[in-house]
C-alpha cells in the first residue's frame, strides 16, 4: 500500500512538473513576438482575432471578448492591418461567436468588406492552422490576451507562420482571470501534445477563401 501511494505521489509530482515546464517554455518562446503598444507593432496584412463568448455564463459582459474587439479595432484604425479575420466557434445556431465579433467590429468603425469570418475556429489550434490553410495567412498579427497569445504563437511558430501577437487588455485579479490561468496549464500541455505527439489537424479544413484587404 505504501509503495502504491509513493507511486501515485511521484506520478502526480512529475505531472505537475511537466505542466509547469511546458507553461514556462511556451511563455519564453513567445516573448520576442508580443506587443502591447500600438505604435511599436509591425504592420502586417491581416489580424487574426481569436474568438470567445461575448457574455459570461449566467449573464454579464465578458471583458476578454470586449478587449479583443477593441484591440483589433485599434490595429485597423492605426493602419497596422488591412483586414481582420475573426475566428471562433459557431458549432450550433444558438452559439455563434464570429457573427457577434463581426457586428461589433462594424459598430466600432471597421468596414464589413475588410472583415472575414472563420466559423470553424473551434479551438485555438483550428484557428491558427486554418489561417494559412483556408485564408492564405502566414505573416499576420494574432489578437488575444497575453496568456492565450503565448499558446497561439507556439502553435503558429510550429507551423512555420511568421505571426506576432498584439496583447488585448486583461482583467487581472478577477476570478475569471484566475480560472483562465489555471486552465491554461492544461491547454498548453494539450497544445504540446497536439503539435509534437498527436499531430492534430483542424476538424474542418474546407475550401480556401479570399480575404479582402484595404488598399
Amino acid at each position: 500500500m505504501v509503495r502504491i501511494l509513493k507511486w501515485i505521489l511521484g506520478s502526480v509530482l512529475l505531472t505537475v512538473m511537466a505542466l509547469v515546464v511546458i507553461y514556462i517554455s511556451i511563455s519564453k518562446q513567445a516573448e520576442a513576438d508580443l506587443y502591447h503598444i500600438i505604435d511599436k507593432v509591425p504592420a502586417k496584412k491581416a489580424a487574426l482575432v481569436l474568438g470567445t463568448a461575448k457574455y459570461r455564463v449566467g449573464g454579464g459582459q465578458n471583458y476578454f471578448y470586449t478587449y479583443r474587439i477593441r484591440a483589433a479595432v485599434d490595429l485597423f484604425k492605426a493602419g497596422k492591418v488591412k483586414a481582420i479575420v475573426v475566428s471562433g466557434d459557431n458549432s450550433t445556431k444558438y452559439y455563434n461567436e464570429t457573427s457577434k465579433m463581426q457586428k461589433d467590429l462594424i459598430k466600432a468603425g471597421v468596414p464589413n468588406r475588410y472583415i472575414t469570418i472563420d466559423p470553424f475556429g473551434l479551438r485555438t489550434l483550428d484557428s491558427v492552422v486554418r489561417a494559412e490553410a483556408i485564408f492564405d495567412l502566414k505573416d499576420y498579427i494574432i489578437v488575444s490576451q497575453k496568456f492565450h497569445l503565448e499558446r497561439a504563437l507556439f502553435i503558429a511558430k510550429s507551423k512555420g507562420h511568421k505571426a506576432i501577437g498584439f496583447i488585448a487588455k486583461d482583467i487581472p485579479g478577477t476570478a475569471a482571470a484566475y480560472r483562465m490561468k489555471a486552465r491554461e496549464y492544461f491547454a498548453r500541455a494539450k497544445a504540446f501534445l497536439d503539435v509534437y505527439i498527436l499531430h492534430t489537424m483542424p476538424k474542418y479544413d474546407g475550401k480556401k477563401e479570399k480575404v479582402n484587404y484595404k488598399q
